[in-house]
């Protein structure tokens, strides 16, 4: 090219050289095109995960409230949840304490047919109350001494109250030499720790 008495040399790409930018390019594309699939994959999994637990996690209640226990020691069943066919597993195990069972649920995506992994998995336990409803390990409502050592702070380690500590005497319990005796024709009953409240 001539420009102004000058031969000027224009210079382009030459055609493996615009080859290699293109394959670089595509490679780059490529590897952005997983990353964006291997996401969605990912987040369409940890949906499924997330809508899964909740499936167990409702289940577990039913089974609790005791609304649908249909086995003595498993029972399986499918719902539609979240515009999904899903089903569910519920096993029924003992345990080491007669009054207590081991609830574990699993679920699957799909009908009964689906194998494989579950993908999500829960557990709890059932059981029926040790004592009767009303009934405590702690001393009638007369006698404060068990209690009253927690109140005035005495459970500190190596203190009165804690493991390998000293018992400290309760004011108003037997053999502390001191009974405050019954309340004031007032109705409020006297502080036995003597701090003036």
């Amino acid at each position: 090219m001539k420009h102004g008495g000058r031969i000027i040399v224009v210079r382009g790409f030459t055609l493996v050289e615009v080859l290699v930018a293109l394959v670089i390019v595509a490679l780059g594309l490529t590897a952005l095109m997983i990353t964006i699939s291997s996401s969605a994959r990912s987040s369409g999994y940890l949906r499924e995960k997330a809508l899964a637990q909740w499936i167990a996690l409702n289940r577990l209640v039913e089974v609790r409230l005791s609304l649908k226990q249909s086995g003595l020691y498993a029972d399986a069943a499918e719902l539609e949840y979240a515009n999904r066919h899903w089903h569910y597993d519920t096993r029924y195990f003992d345990t080491s304490n007669a009054t207590m069972r081991r609830v574990v649920v699993r679920v699957w995506a799909g009908d009964v047919k689906a194998t494989g992994n579950p993908l999500a998995e829960s557990s709890t336990f059932l059981g029926s109350a040790l004592m009767p409803a009303g009934s405590s390990n702690i001393p009638a409502i007369g006698d404060w001494s068990a209690i009253s050592t927690f109140s005035t702070g005495a459970l500190t380690p190596g203190g009165a109250g804690a493991p390998g500590g000293a018992a400290a005497p309760v004011p108003g319990s037997p053999g502390s030499g001191r009974n405050p005796g019954p309340p004031p024709p007032g109705g409020t009953i006297p502080n036995p720790g003597g701090t003036g409240e």
